[in-house]
């Protein structure tokens, strides 16, 4: 099951949606390139296992 969510890239502030995959756990982290300015961000996803509703922070990646 996925779903997608946004996060606030940490080089540039830009909005970018993502992809969530559910069934991969309530705690995930990954790196992704920002959608506008392509530099790579730590995402760390948070999953409430009650309502399903989805944190992402992120940081750049050193």
């Amino acid at each position: 099951m996925q779903d997608t969510a946004d996060y606030m890239c940490a080089f540039c502030g830009e909005t970018n949606t993502t992809f969530i995959d559910l069934s991969a756990g309530s705690q995930q982290s990954y790196v992704e390139d920002c959608q506008v300015c392509c530099q790579p961000n730590v995402l760390y996803i948070q999953i409430d296992e009650d309502t399903l509703d989805i944190e992402i922070n992120s940081e750049p990646e050193s």
